[in-house]
């Protein structure tokens, strides 16, 4: 099922469910497992999404892919823990909002990410159990400034600006990333292919993050973890259009200012 959050009559954000290409208004509340279709919206392409969650933390991981690991650093080694930085709650956009380039001087990459949307009150849970905390998965955008990211060696800084967290659409619930070949990666700039990469290849699945990451701090309905990237990183200017796409959810498109 694929849920997500948009904007009513009123300019209200409200829980919505997407059914092919209509939405629908719904009753309940997902995280209670009470989210239930109620009258017809109209078409999606109508509608204004806002982020699919508003989570408490944004969990990220780095290197997760190993030809990632080494495109813009060949010294680099394929990590035996994940790497793990988190994002303000601040730097969240929704699909359709514009990336605000806060240094235009700096080099400015996308990085298109699976992202895991927890369900439950989550902390020390085994990797058998940790797929039973999660909601389900969304697409996010893990921008980021090369330079400053060099420059202070830990990440906050460097992509924790306004803006540099794109996340949605929308949330599909009845996916599972490591199952058969996984969920294609992919990115777009301006239209052209960037980056293509399957969840089969992460050096940490989503169950393994889940569990190591709680074993560390308590997560809580409706935080994310953007899972990393493929290779294909590059770099946004000034009126580009970056799409970040993972196959069963759907397409995160943002414009670049």
């Amino acid at each position: 099922m694929k849920i997500g959050r948009y904007r009513d009559g009123s300019g209200s954000v409200v829980w919505g469910i997407v059914e092919g290409d209509t939405l629908y208004a719904t009753s309940g509340d997902p995280f209670e497992g009470t989210l239930v279709p109620a009258a017809q919206v109209g078409p999606v392409a109508g509608a204004r999404f806002a982020t699919p969650v508003d989570p408490g933390k944004i969990v990220c991981i780095g290197l997760n892919y190993a030809a990632h690991v080494t495109e813009s650093d060949p010294t680099r080694t394929v990590p035996d823990e994940p790497v793990m930085f988190m994002k303000p709650q601040s730097a969240l956009i929704a699909n359709g909002d514009a990336i605000t380039i806060a240094n235009p001087g700096n080099q400015t990459d996308y990085e298109a990410e699976l992202v895991v949307v927890i369900g439950k009150v989550t902390s020390k849970v085994s990797v058998a159990d940790a797929r039973a905390s999660i909601l389900g998965y969304t697409v996010g955008n893990d921008v980021s400034d090369r330079i400053l990211q060099k420059k202070d060696g830990q990440w906050v800084r460097a992509k924790g600006f306004d803006t540099y967290c794109p996340l949605g659409p929308v949330i599909e619930t009845e996916l599972d990333p490591t199952a058969g070949e996984g969920l294609l990666v992919q990115s777009r700039l301006n239209g052209e292919p960037r980056q293509s990469g399957v969840t089969t290849d992460m050096i940490f699945d989503v169950y393994d993050l889940v569990s190591r990451i709680s074993h560390v701090m308590t997560l809580n309905p409706g935080d994310i973890i953007l899972t990393g990237t493929p290779e294909g990183v590059g770099g946004l200017q000034s009126g580009d259009v970056i799409e970040c796409e993972v196959s069963g959810i759907g397409v995160l498109r943002n414009t670049v200012a």
